[in-house]
């Protein structure tokens, strides 16, 4: 029972940690107006459009196609 209480307890301490790191993927992908050739630079904005929810329908203006 001690458990779920402290699970409770800290749950808006998660949610907040979550939140704040979508919202920062959110804005990075937004600043990044262009995918760049750096198979590094890729990588990391591949995953932050995921961390973003940025998948779909819901992609940057250079993912999509003409």
């Amino acid at each position: 029972m001690q458990m779920l209480l402290d699970f409770f307890e800290a749950f808006p301490a998660w949610l907040t940690a979550i939140t704040t790191l979508i919202s920062a993927a959110t804005a990075v992908t937004a600043l990044t107006p262009t995918k760049t050739d750096d198979k590094y630079v890729s990588l990391v904005l591949r995953v932050l459009n995921i961390l973003a929810g940025n998948v779909a329908k819901n992609r940057n203006a250079d993912d999509k196609e003409d």
